[in-house]
């Protein structure tokens, strides 16, 4: 009866693990349990939750149009059962907090379309043709019934590409966005907003542009830092201050190497203003280099919104990757925030669009039918979206010698710790956990991921 007593009053530890050979996934644990006990000669992870960082917005992935008809194909049972697996956080479910949809198409649609479609050489000032039209058949039904299950996710959108007749080469792909258009442009988001909210959806924050150097792409758009500054501050930021839309406004939305785009924009005091924060993709550069951003502007914020996964991938060495560089990389440098690309995909990769859409993309899960697999892109998420909840903030927790044992440590709103760490090393590494003196030992078997939880 003592011991059971003692055990019961102890402080334990719940966690689950991934090991890259998948014997292992997402898999809960027996509890550990702190004690008074030292183990000086192991490395030692000790967190200090005096020592306050960002706070976090939540985990998710991209739910492209290609991703709400894979899910819109299965039947209505398996697929809400599905959902609340991904978009609960009770019991078994993973809970998913955060999405990134496109505005029109994106290259994991089956077409090109924006709202304002028109034939060549017609324009639409006053957007009278303004229609949430294909987006209205799949991708609006499916997050209606997400939001039924999580009302409070937070959804960021990102245009690939402007009507084709507001750009300077009346095309999807490449173009840029023509001078006279900057203002229509602006009352083209304003319009998106508002229909979005008609129909329910709360648009949290949007992109100005998805990989604005990239213009190869189908659809995609070129814009520079120069208009892009200009954009927001003559246009953009004024139209949302008009109309008080109180949805973020997130610049850049590209690649690590070139974090001179967001600073250029964020030293304008006219178009910070009206900017929340900087978004980033990791398909070049390096993920400190986000930390620079944050350096240069402290007061606005940094999210991490896209990675790819190429299919059939290697799961153990996909899981190291994302969970290096994105959720411990991304969030220690200073991102509220990490989006992978994305949601789902098919067994042959489709849809996609011609002309530079991805035909690689995996993921994180692969739906054939009613039948689902479970890709590295779900456990990787799940590790931190289960448990890192809304509102939860990331605190100071130490570095063993060489990322060893990468990882990072987070409060959440209930007071909980939550530690997700890394083996990085070639063998099975024995570590503790400290925290206010007191201490736990265990171990993680080489490339396995761990998410640790205690009150």
């Amino acid at each position: 009866m003592f011991l059971w007593m003692a055990f019961a009053n102890a402080q334990t530890i719940e966690y689950r693990l991934t090991k890259p050979d998948r014997s292992a996934l997402f898999a809960k644990q027996q509890p550990l349990i702190f004690s008074s006990t030292s183990h000086n000669n192991l490395p030692t992870i000790t967190l200090d939750a005096s020592k306050k960082y960002q706070s976090i917005d939540g985990f998710g992935f991209a739910l492209t149009g290609g991703s709400a008809y894979h899910l819109m194909q299965m039947t209505p049972q398996t697929r809400t059962k599905l959902l609340h697996e991904l978009f609960a956080c009770n019991d078994s479910n993973i809970g998913i907090s955060y999405l990134r949809i496109s505005i029109g198409a994106s290259d994991l649609n089956d077409h090109t379309y924006s709202y304002d479609d028109l034939p060549n050489g017609l324009t639409d000032w006053s957007l009278d043709k303004f229609d949430l039209g294909t987006d209205k058949k799949e991708l609006i039904p499916v997050l209606k019934e997400i939001l039924s299950i999580n009302p409070h996710i937070k959804i960021l959108a990102s245009p690939w590409s402007a009507p084709t007749w507001m750009k300077t080469n009346n095309d999807f792909r490449g173009g840029s966005l023509k001078s006279d258009c900057f203002n229509v442009y602006a009352q083209y988001f304003v319009r998106y907003i508002q229909a979005m909210k008609k129909q329910g959806i709360r648009i949290d924050a949007i992109t100005v542009q998805n990989e604005p150097l990239h213009p190869g792409n189908n659809p995609s758009m070129y814009m520079t830092a120069a208009d892009q500054c200009m954009f927001i501050k003559k246009h953009l930021g004024p139209a949302f201050q008009e109309v008080k839309i109180a949805t973020k406004i997130i610049i850049y939305d590209h690649n690590a190497n070139r974090p001179d785009y967001p600073i250029s924009i964020l030293n304008d005091k006219t178009a910070r203003q009206y900017i929340d924060g900087s978004a980033f993709h990791l398909y070049e550069g390096s993920i400190d280099t986000l930390s620079e951003v944050h350096r240069l502007h402290p007061d606005k914020n940094l999210y991490f919104t896209e990675l790819w996964m190429g299919a059939p991938g290697n799961f153990g060495q996909d899981m190291s990757f994302h969970i290096n560089q994105l959720i411990i990389g991304a969030v220690r440098n200073w991102c509220r925030n990490v989006i992978e690309w994305n949601l789902t995909s098919n067994p042959q990769l489709e849809p996609h669009t011609d002309q530079g859409g991805c035909d690689r993309c995996l993921g994180g899960i692969t739906i054939d039918g009613d039948k689902v697999t479970r890709n590295a892109g779900y456990y990787i998420i799940a590790h931190a979206s289960k448990f890192v909840r809304p509102g939860s903030t990331r605190i100071k927790s130490t570095l063993p010698a060489n990322k060893s044992l990468n990882n990072i440590a987070f409060i959440t709103p209930k007071g909980e710790r939550v530690l997700i760490v890394i083996n990085n090393n070639d063998k099975q590494i024995d570590f503790c956990i400290k925290e206010n003196g007191k201490t736990v030992h265990t171990f993680l078997p080489s490339g396995t991921v761990g998410t640790y939880v205690w009150k």
